[in-house]
């Protein structure tokens, strides 16, 4: 069940804290975790410690994103200042990744700076963005942040603009979705009115869901070859699952080409090995020839950070390490 109080935020953030101690290697996803429970659970104080902690590691992973975050938080309870700071210290290093970058730009937003909320947005997208290669989710939701604040600011579409409409998926334009006027609507004693924004509202909850869900990717299993040899060598029963290493690659892209033909948003795929795997296995006192603990292994590893997301683009290194491009290989018509 999702934490819907303050209360059992605060619970949450402590068993991940518990977790980052016992999986020291995915340290850094897992007290990211426990800092936006904090955040929902009135911490703020306790979360911005947390981020301190995470950049004063000797080399954390992402810096430029935990620093975004707790520029977020700060401005929440009261230190606009150094909030500002830190906002200008990210935006001059020119983030290689959207997160730092639609933080940022949302912090800005939320706090009536529309101009410097649009200029950041576009900063990011002429830097991230490549015409004709394919644009990643995360590309994709920060493309839609960018036409909500042009949207509000009453700006003409741009070639951005145009492109966010076209990888938009939802039954409702993103034109109608960012309609400032749509907030007058909330305000109506019009019956019709009011149940028009309601499924407006529906449609633009879904899109906030499948944004929340970014870091927990369905995330399928991939054993690289010498792990798989392994895996089968020591539990035979797992054959069945895995009848040769080619059909495993096979079923891998099938399964993920499957799953998102039916809609399923932010696919990832999780590269297993077999010390990982009897570790988790003895954690659910079981045994790892079961195969019913496969799909709860690549859960457990996606929740802790560790799913690649699929599919790379065409012209990207193939998720299967054949040392060709997804386009060459897997990602082949």
């Amino acid at each position: 069940m999702r934490p819907d109080t303050p209360a059992d935020h605060t619970t949450e953030a402590e068993r991940l804290l518990r977790t980052a101690g016992r999986y020291p290697e995915d340290r850094e996803p897992l007290l990211l975790r426990a800092a936006a429970h904090l955040e929902l659970a009135g911490e703020r104080e306790r979360a911005t410690s947390l981020y301190d902690d995470l950049l004063a590691a000797p080399s954390p992973a992402a810096p430029l994103l935990i620093r975004s975050l707790k520029a977020a938080n700060l401005w929440e309870y009261g230190h606009e200042a150094e909030a500002r700071t830190i906002i200008e210290g990210v935006r001059r290093a020119r983030p290689e990744e959207p997160g730092p970058w639609e933080i940022v730009a949302e912090t800005l937003e939320a706090h009536d700076e529309p101009a410097e909320a649009e200029a950041t947005f576009t900063e990011a997208a002429r830097l991230l963005v490549v015409p004709g290669d394919d644009v990643p989710f995360a590309l994709q939701s920060l493309l839609s942040g960018r036409h909500r604040v042009r949207r509000a600011m009453g700006l003409p579409h741009d070639d951005f603009d145009a492109l966010a409409d076209r990888l938009h998926t939802g039954d409702v334009p993103l034109d109608e979705l960012h309609d400032p006027k749509r907030l007058w609507a909330l305000g109506s004693s019009d019956p019709a009115e009011l149940q028009a924004e309601i499924a407006r509202l529906r449609s633009e909850l879904g899109s906030y869901r499948t944004a929340l869900s970014r870091p927990f990717p369905v995330a399928v299993l991939h054993w690289p070859e010498h792990e798989l040899d392994e895996l089968l060598a020591a539990y035979p029963e797992l054959e069945a699952e895995y009848p040769t290493y080619r059909a495993h690659l096979t079923d891998i892209e099938a399964s993920l080409r499957e799953l998102a033909q039916s809609g399923t948003p932010n696919l990832g795929i999780v590269p297993a090995t077999v010390p990982s795997y009897e570790a988790f296995a003895a954690s659910e006192s079981s045994t790892p020839a079961n195969p019913d603990l496969l799909p709860q292994y690549a859960t457990t590893l996606a929740a802790r950070g560790r799913a690649a997301a699929w599919p790379p683009g065409r012209t990207e290194a193939c998720w299967c390490g054949s040392g060709r491009t997804y386009g060459e290989c897997h990602g082949a018509e």
